[in-house]
């Protein structure tokens, strides 16, 4: 793949690197594009048997690309493959393993909301910093929050876009376990193996069972894109990013 993204299959379990360190991992829509792609070709490959998404060491991902976010303002839309990768990861039928050693902002943060299990390092941290951006928050976070946080700590982090580092992380349920840096990629891995070495119409079934119907999440999807492109279409979406832009660096 062209895009700074890694797929590496091993032991019935395709691990998929975020690799793109000199920009923080910073999500465009080719990368976007890319980690659609391997999950897709994942799935359709019995081989496979559960997935691990991971980032550099030290960076998960700052979220959205800014500089594409800045174009998307200019042209007074989004792109649609940010909606279809996120429909890609709300509908994948194999088990999901995080593994976040550092940031994980925006996009980065709202798509764990999807996976199975979460390995974070003692130093990450998690942020939805969409309304900052004059954004709402994406990946149907609006209603899987609420669902796993409570709406309290949902508002906190959606709304208030509040930093939580791993601990809050873990006490609000958005991470299982919290490990040494050094340590995280190995425990995300030996979850995901441990997974495959089961009757997996079983763990898919129950996976499925416990996930619920999809369609009020991909509704949401939907509801949050198209809010979204109209914040872009506002006259201050262009200000806003700039200010954001401005301030992160």
């Amino acid at each position: 793949m062209s895009a700074p993204i890694n797929v590496e299959s091993r032991s019935g379990i395709t691990v998929i690197r975020l690799d793109r360190p000199e920009s923080e991992n910073a999500l465009t829509i080719e990368m976007l594009a890319a980690l659609a792609d391997a999950l897709v070709l994942g799935e359709r490959d019995g081989r496979v048997k559960a997935f691990v998404l991971a980032g550099s060491p030290g960076c998960f991902s700052t979220g959205n690309d800014l500089r594409e976010l800045l174009n998307f303002a200019d042209n007074g839309r989004m792109d649609e493959g940010i909606v279809r990768c996120l429909k890609t990861i709300a509908t994948v039928e194999k088990p999901m393993i995080a593994a976040v050693d550092g940031m994980a902002l925006g996009i980065g943060a709202t798509l764990l909301f999807h996976c199975d299990y979460v390995v974070a390092s003692e130093w990450s941290v998690f942020e939805a910093n969409f309304n900052e951006l004059g954004m709402v928050p994406d990946a149907a976070s609006t209603l899987l929050a609420p669902r796993i946080m409570g709406h309290q700590r949902a508002f906190e982090f959606l709304v208030l876009g509040e930093r939580f580092d791993a601990e809050r992380a873990y006490e609000a349920g958005l991470v299982n376990r919290i490990a040494p840096a050094e340590e995280v990629e190995d425990i995300a891995f030996a979850i995901a193996r441990t997974l495959a070495s089961r009757p997996m119409e079983a763990v898919g079934l129950t996976r499925r069972l416990m996930r619920g119907e999809r369609r009020d999440v991909l509704t949401r999807i939907d509801q949050e894109a198209a809010a979204n492109a109209d914040r872009l279409r506002s006259p201050l979406a262009r200000d806003t990013v700039v200010a954001y832009m401005r301030k992160s660096r």
